[in-house]
């Protein structure tokens, strides 16, 4: 099982940026694909990004050329750089994890607590 633990949540301005993490621990970390979704009050969570193992990545079109996953298999971390942050990204970020596909990424199915992102005009 694994077990992961967000971080870097916090309130910001319109336009701004933040980094959230995501240290993953149980298991070996390097075989996982990774994932952030997030949900905002009243909607549906929602994929935002992922990466799998050979460090391809996936964007919701929300997010795309403002966000960036990465990983460092050698910290057993994945990371979200969001930038040019809109009021439209709040939302609760969550980090999961799902197993390898071969080329893609299967369901996403270990999750952590989650860490908010509050962005205001």
């Amino acid at each position: 099982e694994v077990q992961l633990l967000e971080s870097g949540g916090d309130s910001v301005e319109s336009g701004g940026s933040l980094r959230l993490s995501c240290a993953a621990s149980g298991v070996t970390y390097s075989r996982y694909c990774m994932g952030w979704f997030r949900q905002a009050p009243g909607k549906e969570r929602e994929e935002v990004a992922s990466i799998h193992t050979d460090s391809s990545t996936w964007y919701a079109d929300s997010v795309k050329g403002r966000f960036t996953i990465s990983r460092d298999n050698a910290e057993n971390t994945v990371y979200l750089q969001m930038n040019s942050l809109k009021v439209e990204d709040t939302a609760t970020y969550y980090c999961a994890a799902a197993p390898v596909w071969g080329e893609f990424c299967g369901t996403f199915r270990d999750w952590g607590q989650g860490t908010q992102v509050t962005v205001s005009s």
